[in-house]
């Protein structure tokens, strides 16, 4: 499956009748002490490890059973989260380790490949492998009205079976049996999130050396942000039937005859347009390309894109 088809909010605790599950998890740094933080808070037997073994000792006096070595850590549980600095710290701290019968959940920030490439390692070592991408920072950790909340995908079944341990932390959203949808929609929202940054940045640099009151121009800027997220729906759906002309409010022609507008006013105030130059020129390539996709929306960039 490719869509997120279970969600799960996070503070989720076992049942009366239900000791809470034990885990193991690897990794104290940041986020990973927030998660520790969190199973520990719910009750949960936490076996850590980090490889500055100091940084685990507040965690014993909280009640976590540290493990000198990562084999003693995974032996200690049948599930194991990884919470470590990248890809690489993952394939040296399980370096010869016995994974047979373990299900691996791996939180570490990475490429759909290497998600790819690490399940199929997992599997070739015996354990079930879920991969997850975590959409929040530390403080948010632990705190359900922050709205915290973790992509996972790879074994649907490992999955169902620790959902309520994994939904501790955060929220859990299950994205598909492709070990790599996991890391993958997690970095298609936060490139999202640059792109975002990258016109917030604009926007203020134009005003900047202008009698222009940054805090009050925050709640405009960010209204009209907000009100402009309707087009990524719409962009969907467009996608979805692939008619670009569907639901049209400004088409591309108009909006390539605004861009030397945007250009000049950029050169007026000494601002550099390098942050939004790039999306231009995909514009006006699309338009260039065929003056019949004068009359679509901008969802042809996402094609050219592609390549």
């Amino acid at each position: 499956m490719t869509t997120n088809d279970t969600a799960t909010r996070p503070g989720s605790t076992p049942s009366a009748t239900t000791a809470p599950a034990p885990l193991t998890l690897l990794g104290l740094g940041a986020m990973g002490a927030a998660l520790a933080d969190a199973w520990l808070s719910a009750g949960h037997p936490l076996t850590v490890w980090n490889r500055t073994a100091a940084r685990a000792e507040p965690f014993a006096a909280k009640g976590a059973i540290t493990a000198a070595t990562p084999a003693a850590a995974v032996a200690a549980n049948r599930l194991v989260v990884v919470c470590l600095l990248d890809d690489e710290s993952v394939g040296e701290a399980l370096a010869g380790v016995d994974l047979t019968g373990k299900d691996i959940v791996d939180l570490v920030t990475g490429t759909p490949g290497t998600a790819r490439a690490r399940a199929a390692w997992a599997a070739d070592r015996g354990a079930r492998y879920l991969d997850g991408g975590i959409m929040a920072v530390p403080p948010m950790i632990g705190v359900p009205q922050a709205g915290p909340y973790v992509f996972y995908s790879g074994s649907r079944e490992l999955f169902e079976e620790h959902r309520e341990v994994l939904a501790v932390p955060a929220g859990t959203r299950y994205v598909g049996e492709d070990a790599g949808f996991a890391a993958l929609h997690d970095v298609a929202l936060l490139s999202a999130m640059y792109g975002m940054f990258a016109g917030v940045a604009h926007a203020f640099a134009l005003v900047r050396e202008e009698s222009v009151d940054p805090v009050a121009f925050a709640p405009l800027l960010s209204s009209w942000l907000t009100a402009m997220t309707g087009s990524v729906a719409t962009t969907a759906r467009q996608l979805a039937a692939g008619d670009y002309t569907e639901g049209v409010v400004s088409d591309l022609a108009m909006q390539v005859a605004g861009v030397p507008t945007f250009l000049r006013t950029a050169e007026e105030q000494g601002v550099s347009a390098e942050l939004l130059t790039p999306y231009f020129d995909l514009m006006k390539r699309r338009l260039v390309a065929d003056a019949r996709h004068g009359a679509e929306d901008l969802t042809g960039v996402v094609d050219l894109l592609r390549g």
